[in-house]
């Protein structure tokens, strides 16, 4: 049996040329459980944002090439969302994304004291760490210690 991880990376490779075609950005596919159901969340963006009739463009691009492609066993729900104001970073071309931007890392377990850190992404070094600024100083964190990283939107 295929893990959901092998599953969402096969999805990927299968619907990358299909949102490439629409003019869209493939930001994440996942394969989750929830509850009794399994859900296949497939998250796009553009330059221009996502609207709800480019969640269905897409649902509807996709849905021909995954039924032929038959990459889960599984019955599932298909979503398909953008990723809004405040996002999830798990990527590295996510995180090269979000380089300027306010961000909240949360650690596994506490670092310097504290389980979590806010600041200025300032990108990956060469071992692979999270730049950090705040208050004028430049911060690394481990990549392994860092349990989630998020951008936070300020009204």
């Amino acid at each position: 049996m295929a893990t959901a991880k092998n599953i969402a990376q096969t999805v990927r490779e299968l619907i990358a040329p299909v949102a490439e075609e629409l003019g869209l950005f493939l930001w994440d596919v996942e394969f989750v459980k929830e509850g009794a159901r399994r859900v296949l969340r497939v998250t796009i963006d553009s330059d221009e944002g996502i609207t709800i009739d480019d969640c269905e463009r897409m649902h509807r691009a996709i849905d021909p090439v995954l039924d032929e492609a038959d990459p889960i066993e599984s019955a599932y729900d298909l979503e398909v969302s953008s990723p809004g104001i405040e996002r999830e970073l798990r990527t590295d071309a996510h995180i090269d994304f979000g380089i300027g931007e306010l961000v909240d890392l949360r650690f596994f377990a506490p670092v310097n004291g504290k389980k979590a850190h806010r600041g200025i992404l300032v990108g990956r070094d060469e071992a692979g760490s999270i730049l950090i600024e705040a208050d004028g100083t430049v911060t690394a964190f481990e990549r392994a210690a860092v349990a989630k990283i998020t951008t936070v939107f300020e009204f």
